[in-house]
């Protein structure tokens, strides 16, 4: 990994989680350092810390769609309120 490695706090979801993955796949073919095991596993922690906030943020959104008594829904809140 000689490449400055991306900002976790700017990554969505699928690029984050697209990294954990290859790390997680590092991780388990064994084939890195001591040392590198370290940092791939303090990055992943990280990058996995970023999914789930990322995660529960959508969940948030999701759960503001409101539902009439039919069940379909009568209204929803903007995604973003800014």
């Amino acid at each position: 990994m000689s490449a400055e490695p991306a900002d976790i706090a700017k990554m969505p979801f699928e690029a984050a989680l697209a990294e954990l993955e290859r790390i997680v796949d590092q991780l388990e073919k064994g084939n890195v350092t001591l040392d590198d095991s370290i940092r791939l596993y303090e990055r992943g922690e990280e990058l996995k810390a970023r999914c789930d906030f990322l995660l529960k943020d959508a969940e948030m959104r999701i759960e503001k769609i409101a539902l009439g008594p039919d069940g379909k829904p009568k209204g929803v809140v903007p995604l973003d309120p800014a």
